[in-house]
């Protein structure tokens, strides 16, 4: 039988070693700063959204060992008797800043921002990644999937092919974020207020002695959310007439409006188009048809193309598992530590110059253009900078020194907001409905050259004067020649 789990001990082993190596040592009340960031955009897409912070700070709220973790990690004989008892007393009692759930993010830019004793930002680590790199990876891959279906309603139904059951709930959440309209999954709905809906699955078509009798029996216990589903045996020649049969003779005596057909196999543009005439012909033009069938962006954005008549889109196993690229890469870093109240700034250099971190505590800025109010640029400062919107504001490419772009007519907004301070939420926790919309909003102030599947446009994060000063400094006193 599986043990009861507390997930506070989700913690990779050797964040426990190095937390106890610090407590033994001169770091153990050292404050420290790590940066939550990422290094890609996920399927060399132009964005993406930020979704998670809500676990996070349920973790967080909930962080405490108990006494078998305690007896547990003493069993190992590699932890001090003074760090078990500190684990045994353990709450966070740190300083955490995030980007809101929802927010557009972009690679190299602090999403999260811990301050904290050494202990207790290392032995966060596992758990924030997990929650950040999972559920913003699902939701910017709902946006892709939303974007290409533009209004047509996209159905996240992907739960049996969930990497787990958190997985499953967590994912359909983080798709409701990314613009999913609606979840298969029960659960979610109970637990997070994703709306739930769901049809009805080829066995139960197999169940009756006949299709029509198996649509009529449906629709007539539920005539308010009657989708037939019409590939059980032959699309076009018994199911489709057989689901016009019983609207026409179960629904629309009783002055529904409301009904469709689901086509979940085959040549899904060439269905759809056939089955829109016979709906058509039938008098049924308000007839929806609904497509599923391992459906992604780029299926939906062919489907389209291809002048499919389709309103609504059932996607499963390509966005609950982000198929095309399941790992969103976002990494834990220390940006910095507290020496006599003074911050030092630390660097991590690498042969891969990708893998260069931006040191320091920092703030991260938005850029916005006031006529249009989109968003023109991020820029990275160190923590105790201020930007003047009354002047103009020149940035640069950190790498390529000599692009630069000034504005003139802007504003920023500061994106990194405190959650945690000295260990108390300080953060008012928005519901999934604000955390949906916000998202929505920070999309539409992105250009649509950002949005392309294909080559899309670069959205530049820079950083300070002062901070590429600082960056670079480093460099050159830690780089070492051949």
């Amino acid at each position: 039988m599986m043990k009861k789990m507390n997930e506070s001990m989700l913690i990779d082993f050797y964040e426990f070693t190095m937390a106890n190596g610090y407590f033994e040592t001169s770091h153990k009340d050292e404050i420290v700063y790590f940066d939550l960031f990422f290094r890609k955009i996920p399927s060399n897409g132009g964005y993406a959204i930020m979704a998670g912070l809500e676990s996070v700070i349920e973790y967080i709220q909930n962080f405490n060992f108990t006494d078998e973790d305690i007896d547990y990690l003493r069993s190992k004989n590699m932890f001090s008797d003074g760090f078990l008892d500190y684990l045994r007393n353990f709450r966070f009692r740190g300083d955490l800043y995030s980007v809101p759930e929802g927010t557009v993010i972009f690679p190299n830019e602090p999403i999260i921002t811990v301050r904290a004793n050494a202990v207790d930002a290392q032995l966060l680590e596992t758990y924030l990644l997990l929650a950040i790199n999972h559920q913003s990876l699902i939701a910017t891959k709902a946006s892709r999937i939303k974007h290409a279906a533009g209004d047509r309603a996209v159905i996240e139904m992907g739960a049996r092919r969930a990497h787990g059951v958190s997985s499953a709930n967590l994912g359909a959440r983080a798709a409701y974020i990314g613009g999913a309209d609606k979840t298969s999954n029960t659960i979610a709905d109970r637990l997070f207020d994703v709306p739930a809906t769901g049809t009805m699955a080829h066995s139960w078509v197999q169940m009756f002695d006949t299709e029509y009798e198996a649509f009529k029996a449906y629709a007539k216990l539920y005539p308010n959310a009657a989708i037939f589903l019409v590939d059980t045996y032959n699309t076009l020649k018994d199911g489709v007439p057989n689901a016009i049969k019983v609207i026409k003779e179960v629904l629309k005596p009783r002055g529904i409006s409301f009904y469709a057909i689901r086509i979940d196999s085959g040549d899904l543009t060439y269905l759809a188009k056939k089955a829109r005439k016979m709906l058509d012909d039938a008098g049924l033009e308000d007839c929806k048809i609904v497509a599923s069938n391992a459906l992604d962006e780029h299926l939906i954005s062919a489907l389209i193309s291809q002048g499919a008549p389709i309103d609504m889109f059932g996607v499963g196993e390509r966005l609950i598992t982000a198929k095309s690229e399941p790992v969103f890469g976002g990494v834990y870093k220390l940006a910095a530590v507290e020496v006599n109240n003074h911050i030092e700034p630390k660097i991590k250099i690498s042969d891969n110059p990708e893998k260069i971190t931006t040191p320091h505590f920092k703030k991260l800025h938005r850029i916005y253009d006031k006529d249009t109010h989109k968003a023109c640029a991020d820029l990275l400062t160190v923590h105790d900078e201020t930007i003047d919107n009354t002047k103009p504001l020149t940035i640069f490419d950190p790498t390529h020194t000599w692009k630069q772009r000034t504005f003139h007519n802007f504003y920023t907004v500061e994106l990194l907001q405190p959650i945690f301070k000295e260990g108390k939420l300080v953060y008012d926790v928005p519901s999934l409905e604000v955390v949906r919309n916000y998202a929505k909003k920070q999309l539409d102030s992105l250009w649509e050259e950002s949005k392309r599947f294909d080559f899309p446009h670069r959205y530049y994060v820079d950083l300070s004067n002062k901070l590429w000063t600082i960056k670079h400094d480093l460099i050159n006193k830690y780089r070492f020649d051949d």
